[in-house]
Formats: structure tokens, C-alpha cells, sequence
């Protein structure tokens, strides 16, 4: 881990969760703060500036997404939900909200971490002043020409496979909604017109991806929207 350490804010009221996420990310070298409710986690978010929070829903003081609505008045950090909520009803407020990804209970240790690196490089990689490509497989695109090439040759996209590409591609390992997809593409009169995004997203995965079947890049989260996997 190069540059300084990563600061990570675990909210979570049960004890035991708590303890192991705690001692997963510490054993990844993160620096971890912790707090068991909602407005205990304001609090430490506030003070402690952390890099990214882990977050349950389920909290005895007030619900979660109540903390990422707080949250977004004044930072961008990445969230990642950690809950036992697994309908998509959950999923899809929190990540309207603000949240950039969702586990369920019971998760992996492998998983968190995946999870939380890949939210790590994203929040870095926006931060990051001048970036004007962004490459995944073989693909490229050049981001000042609005030119994109795969194995060197130029790829067609049309206006709207363009914008639905750099917008996932440059948000990378966060899952964004078919509703905040149709605001930023369509307009927020689009926002029930779900089948908009499936038909743009056939063809754009024909174009980029080796097996469009099988996708490598764009992923699908069922129910809820889309994955970039650069």
C-alpha cells in the first residue's frame, strides 16, 4: 500500500460483526475506526475523515440510509452497505441515496476487501486531476477526442452507447442504479423507462465486450442496475 494509509469508519451495532470487519480491513493494513449506531457514526464521520465507510442499514438509533443522506451533504468518500437486507426494495434506496455498493450477510472476507480496494481506486482515480483516458481489456477511450478503439481499431458507438459507457467506466466497482442511469443519460422524466437501458446496454456490450453473453466489464446486478468491472 503505497501513500498514506486508508482511513476506514465501520458502522455497525452487533458487537461480533463489528470485531471481524474490523480485523479483516486491519489485516489488510487499513487504519479502522468504529462506532455501534447512527448518530455515534456522524459523529466519528465528522471528526475522523475517513477515506470510506462501512455501513449497516439496520442501526437501533435510525436507518442507515438516513447516515448516507448526511453523508453526501458534505462528502463524496466511497460507502459500502454491509446488511442483512437483501431485497432489492433496500438495495436500491441505498445506493440512491449515495451508497456506492451493497454486500449481504453473511459476506466473505475476500469479497469485503475486493470491494473495498476497488472503492479505494475509484475515489483516488476521481481525485486525480488530468486523467484523460480510461483503458479496461482491450478497449480504450480517449476521453478529449470522445474516441474509442478496441485492439487499436476505432469502435462506433452512438451518442448514447458513448455516455452509457464513460459513465460506468469511470465510476468503476460501483453499482449505479437503472434510475440514476436513466436521470444522468435521460433526464429525470425517464425515470420509470427501465427498457431504454437494457436495449442501449445489448448493444454497447456487443461492441466491447469478447463474449456479450458472458460480460466481463459491464455487470449486471439483478434488479437493481450495473457494475463496471475495468
Amino acid at each position: 500500500m503505497t501513500g498514506p494509509t486508508p482511513r476506514i469508519l465501520v458502522v455497525e451495532d452487533e458487537a461480533e460483526i463489528r470485531r471481524v470487519v474490523r480485523l479483516i480491513l486491519e489485516m489488510e493494513g487499513y487504519e479502522v475506526y468504529d462506532a455501534d449506531g447512527l448518530q455515534r457514526g456522524r459523529i466519528e464521520a465528522a471528526s475522523r475523515r475517513p477515506d470510506l465507510l462501512v455501513l449497516d442499514l439496520g442501526l437501533p438509533d435510525g436507518d442507515g440510509v438516513d447516515l448516507i443522506h448526511h453523508l453526501r451533504t458534505w462528502s463524496t468518500i466511497p460507502v459500502i452497505v454491509l446488511s442483512a437486507r437483501d431485497n432489492e426494495g433496500s438495495k436500491i434506496a441505498a445506493l440512491d441515496a449515495g451508497a456506492d455498493d451493497y454486500l449481504t450477510k453473511p459476506f466473505g472476507a475476500g469479497e469485503l476487501n475486493a470491494r473495498v480496494r476497488a472503492q479505494l481506486r475509484r475515489h483516488q482515480r476521481q481525485a486525480s486531476a488530468g486523467e484523460t483516458t480510461i483503458s479496461f481489456g482491450d478497449v480504450r477511450i480517449d476521453l478529449v477526442r470522445r474516441h474509442v478503439e478496441r485492439g487499436g481499431t476505432p469502435l462506433h458507438l452512438t451518442p448514447i452507447e458513448y455516455r452509457l459507457l464513460t459513465h460506468l467506466a469511470g465510476q468503476p466497482g460501483r453499482v449505479i442504479t437503472h434510475q440514476q442511469l436513466l436521470k444522468a443519460l435521460w433526464g429525470p422524466g425517464h425515470a420509470e423507462d427501465t427498457h431504454y437501458v437494457r436495449v442501449h446496454m445489448a448493444n454497447l456490450r456487443k461492441k466491447i465486450e469478447i463474449d456479450p453473453s458472458r460480460p466481463q466489464h459491464v455487470l449486471t446486478e439483478v434488479g437493481v442496475g450495473y457494475r463496471f468491472n475495468g
